[in-house]
């Protein structure tokens, strides 16, 4: 894969992770804030999309989204799922610092193993859709 390329994954990759990571920060932030427990009626997630750091959790998640479109419209799916799979060892940094949740050793040591197998992902050579259709 080029230079380019290659760093144009990389930083949609980052820009995926960070967007995903916090807009989901935003929204358990807001509900957790809400007077009321969301049940089943649609109500209460209309009235819950008012809360401005849901709005800008779900914001931030759709743009998520629209960079995750971006990123699979240049690198394979098999790099991208387990590259981007970090953003779980984010969540869970995040939930603690900022949510004060109570994060177990069991939790921090499957955040390593996803951390160390995006690790292991990343530094293998990727491979694009685009290129793999070529040869």
């Amino acid at each position: 894969m080029d230079q380019p390329r290659t760093a144009r994954t990389y930083l949609l990759v980052l820009l995926f992770i960070g967007l995903r990571g916090f807009g989901n920060l935003l929204l358990a932030f807001g509900t957790k804030h809400l007077p009321a427990v969301l049940g089943v009626h649609p109500a209460a997630y209309l009235q819950a999309m008012l809360d401005p750091a849901v709005a800008a959790g779900i914001a931030m998640l759709i743009f998520a989204l629209f960079t995750r479109m971006a990123l699979l419209s240049i690198a394979d799916l098999s790099f991208v799922l387990p590259v981007t799979a970090v953003g779980y060892v984010l969540a869970a940094v995040l939930g603690k610092v900022f949510l004060h949740e109570e994060v177990t050793a069991t939790h921090w040591l499957a955040a390593f193993l996803i951390f160390a197998g995006v690790a292991v992902v990343g530094s293998t050579p990727q491979n694009t859709t685009k290129e793999a259709r070529a040869e």
